[in-house]
């Protein structure tokens, strides 16, 4: 969960060469401008995930929403880092000389994201970490919108042994095993085990099968087909690994309980028919437009008042009762954070 708060990420973690963001340079100040506060329509926002993944897709039309209701100078939405830090911090240098002044960026690695954020931040551009926090406690950009992953994956655990009948065997579906948020997605179903009373067994942890949906499939035959018979609950917190599982299932007959991640079609249909018993949605509509609403306030003058402020993004546990309705509880979270940024975290004279 990028979408997670990281959906799992198909990062390959590459040392960073040099200061990141070195070529960044500011641009004169623009008409529109106030000192260094932006007008709205001189705020030009770039929605930038690591890479390309089905969880980001919602940031496009998010953007545009933004940019209509705001009247944002531009908005534009750039995936092509390829999973890559360097290539992403290349992305960002060109939107940069490009005039975009305000970045929402997924960072290829938590580990080193910060220093991109602080380059950023160094010529005055306003940064919100969307989708992911930093790894560890610190966070270099003016906030961090994201789901908080460990509640999510609980959540997800916790419905998951319900729909088990509170007892049996448990197996985990996750991504990339050194992604911080894979971490706390593990310590997130951990925790919802641990409170079992012993009733439940945490068989199995699969993780770095979220690169690609046919990597998900085979993981998810070979699992079957190893250990089928001793499985009595799959949760997933990855996007591909939960589609793979939802299709593996169905396809085995076999008496599995399946709690996915995310909302993709194949997710909710499979609820509505009873092959999956429910998924854990995370909000990227909210951070793609929340985030481009409050990059526009930082470049219009107002600072955070807790800076690097994490602020919880929202996930939401869809079942069959509320397989119709659900996103109705998404929007309302969105308007919300909204609110929230408006009269709590931010700071405007």
């Amino acid at each position: 969960m990028r979408p997670f708060v990281r959906v799992a990420s198909v990062v390959t973690l590459l040392a960073l060469g040099g200061a990141a963001l070195s070529a960044c340079t500011k641009k004169t100040e623009d008409p529109g401008t106030t000192g260094n506060a932006k007008t709205p329509d001189t705020v030009k926002v770039a929605l930038v995930p690591g890479g390309a993944h089905p969880y980001f897709q919602p940031w496009k039309d998010a953007g545009a929403s933004a940019k209509s209701e705001f009247g944002l100078g531009d908005v534009t939405f750039n995936e092509t880092a390829g999973w890559d830090q360097t290539k992403q911090n290349d992305v960002l240098n060109s939107l940069a000389a490009q005039g975009f002044n305000a970045f929402g960026i997924f960072g290829v690695s938590p580990d080193n994201i910060n220093s991109t954020f602080e380059g950023l931040k160094a010529k005055g551009y306003a940064v919100g970490s969307l989708a992911s926090c930093p790894a560890g406690s610190v966070n270099k950009a003016d906030f961090c919108l994201s789901t908080d992953v460990e509640q999510a994956a609980y959540k997800a655990a916790t419905a998951a042994i319900a729909a088990m009948g509170g007892q049996g065997n448990l197996v985990h579906l996750t991504g990339n095993k050194v992604d911080s948020n894979t971490q706390r997605r593990m310590a997130g179903v951990e925790k919802a085990v641990g409170e079992a009373g012993g009733k439940v067994t945490l068989l199995q942890t699969v993780t770095d099968i979220d690169v690609d949906l046919q990597s998900a499939q085979k993981a998810v035959a070979d699992l079957l087909a190893a250990k089928g018979s001793q499985i009595n609950g799959i949760v997933t917190t990855a996007y591909n690994p939960a589609v793979a599982a939802a299709e593996g299932v169905k396809q085995s007959k076999l008496p599995i309980k399946v709690l996915a991640i995310d909302d993709d079609k194949a997710i909710l249909d499979a609820i509505r028919e009873g092959s999956v018993s429910g998924t854990v949605v995370q909000n990227p509509v909210g951070q793609g437009y929340v985030g481009s609403f409050v990059l526009m306030k930082l470049a219009g003058g107002c600072t955070m008042k807790t800076p690097g402020q994490v602020v919880d993004s929202g996930s939401f546990v869809v079942s069959k009762d509320n397989v119709e309705t659900y996103d109705n509880e998404r929007k309302a979270k969105t308007a919300e954070l909204k609110t929230a940024f408006e009269s709590q975290y931010l700071s405007c004279s």
